[in-house]
């Protein structure tokens, strides 16, 4: 069984953690940053629903100051109800907006935003896994570098050993899963 113990590491300071603001808005922005990488792969299927492209604004603007927590967990709402009514990529595109935005809330939202992508792309090719997975540990902040591989170590279960790949050369066809 996962330990459902959250990190205090990524719990913010003003909630008893260790998570400070500048290191939460990293967090955030770089989980906006990988899920807007999947986010063409919702918008070629439902091109009139802005409701994920609206949450990775809201994250980008949560982590430059400029957006409320209320304002992020609503964008999250509408992002994880977009992801409900369609299927696929698509899909699991919306559903890593979603993750993104839910940073701002709760920091360990930073993992969803970053396994949903990996999943959109692999649900268009599983030869692309790979490489974004490299791609999102390239792009970490060196500030939340370690944080975030901890967590990627500490919940690999819940994530289908999904970030494992960063540390071997796991076949990626075989590992991420939905």
């Amino acid at each position: 069984m996962a330990n459902s113990t959250r990190d205090p590491a990524l719990v913010a300071v003003h909630r008893g953690g260790r998570l400070t603001e500048s290191d939460h808005r990293l967090l955030v922005k770089w989980a906006a940053i990988c899920a807007q990488r999947a986010l063409p792969l919702f918008e070629a299927e439902v091109p009139d629903d802005s409701r994920p492209a609206e949450a990775i604004a809201v994250a980008l603007d949560w982590s430059r100051g400029e957006a409320t927590v209320g304002q992020a967990r609503t964008a999250s709402v509408a992002a994880h109800a977009a992801a409900r009514e369609t299927n696929g990529a698509a899909r699991f595109a919306a559903r890593a907006c979603g993750h993104a935005v839910a940073t701002a809330h709760m920091a360990d939202h930073e993992l969803g935003a970053a396994y949903y992508s990996l999943l959109a792309l692999q649900a268009k090719g599983p030869n692309r896994v790979r490489a974004e997975l490299d791609w999102q540990l390239e792009n970490l902040p060196n500030a939340v570098h370690d944080l975030v591989r901890s967590d990627m170590v500490r919940r690999s279960l819940k994530f289908r050993r999904a970030f494992d790949l960063a540390n071997s050369d796991m076949d990626p066809e075989n590992t991420v899963k939905n």
